[in-house]
């Protein structure tokens, strides 16, 4: 049996082929201006296949999942040709089978759940920290989706700041658009930022500047006093999760993480001293392959029916 991913990221697609719960074939496209070729996409597909028939097919999303039409709700100016588009549907027309469309952030949560740093967990949040913030969770064994899909996905776009920027999403003051890459980007473009002498430097040779970089010129004032805001930010984000879903583990993952022995501690230490005075104070772990967690995800959704209805996670 083949079930194939499909992982719609905001940067990348990444695909993969697993055959009886293991990964036996992958692929990475570039997007482009944060659009994609579907019919690229599938062609790929069909090379990893190598001939044989894919069985089940699972596709994650960078935004809110439309429950009745399988179509991407609204990513906010990410993959506007996916929206309306019934891409289960599209995989019937494509592979034979209809796909199991899900957020990526879920998508993570469960393969993290299912085969990685959270396994057997029936209580847990997650927070990918990236080009942007997205948050999952499961309660009791059941992942959180909620009457029309945005349930605990959108925990980027709590309002950290009454008075800070207008969001895409149309919020005020959201933790993606004062602590995202996305914004790290905006905010040095705009001059909003002060930068030292490395990170200028860094933004001048590459036209741009990532959280990586913040970390890696951390010596500098002016990027401690940026990396120390965005540390307080996501934890803002952490607390709200917990307080919301009394989680037992807090999986933190995400491009960020690649210098996860500078950002957990801080993270952490930061939310158990914020949490309600009673609340349970979680443990925080890192995937041990996070660049995998929606790709495994979406093989246990695809191919586990209870797993697809959250039920037994």
């Amino acid at each position: 049996m083949r079930t194939v991913a499909i992982d719609l990221g905001g940067t990348a697609v990444k695909l993969g082929v697993f055959a009886s719960g293991d990964l036996v074939a992958g692929d990475e496209l570039a997007t482009v201006d944060g659009q994609i070729g579907l019919d690229e996409v599938a062609d790929r597909v069909e090379t990893l296949l190598e001939g044989e028939p894919a069985e089940a097919i699972g596709i994650a999303v960078p935004g809110v999942v439309d429950p009745r039409t399988s179509s991407l709700l609204s990513a906010h100016g990410k993959y506007a040709e996916l929206h309306d588009l019934d891409l289960a549907e599209w995989s019937s027309a494509r592979f034979g089978h209809r796909a199991v469309v899900e957020n990526d952030a879920r998508a993570a949560l469960i393969g993290e759940l299912s085969d990685g740093s959270a396994r057997g967990e029936r209580d847990a949040v997650l927070i990918v920290l990236g080009t942007g913030i997205g948050t999952a969770a499961v309660m009791d064994g059941c992942i959180v989706r909620g009457r029309h899909g945005h349930g605990a996905i959108l925990g980027g776009h709590v309002t950290v700041d009454l008075d800070g920027p207008r969001c895409p999403c149309g919020n005020v003051g959201c933790a993606e658009a004062l602590a995202s890459t996305w914004a790290l980007d905006a905010a040095a473009a705009a001059g909003e930022l002060a930068l030292g002498p490395r990170l200028a430097a860094r933004r001048s040779a590459h036209g741009g500047i990532g959280i990586r970089d913040l970390i890696e010129t951390r010596d500098e004032p002016q990027s401690a006093a940026v990396l120390d805001h965005y540390i307080r930010t996501w934890a803002a984000v952490v607390v709200t999760q917990c307080h919301a879903f009394d989680p037992d583990v807090v999986i933190v993952t995400g491009g960020v993480m690649r210098a996860g022995e500078i950002i957990l501690p801080a993270l952490r230490d930061r939310v158990h001293a914020d949490l309600w005075s009673s609340s349970f104070r979680p443990r925080f772990v890192i995937p041990d392959d996070p660049s995998t967690s929606v790709l495994r995800g979406l093989a246990a959704l695809a191919s586990d029916p209870q797993a697809k209805d959250g039920h037994d996670r």
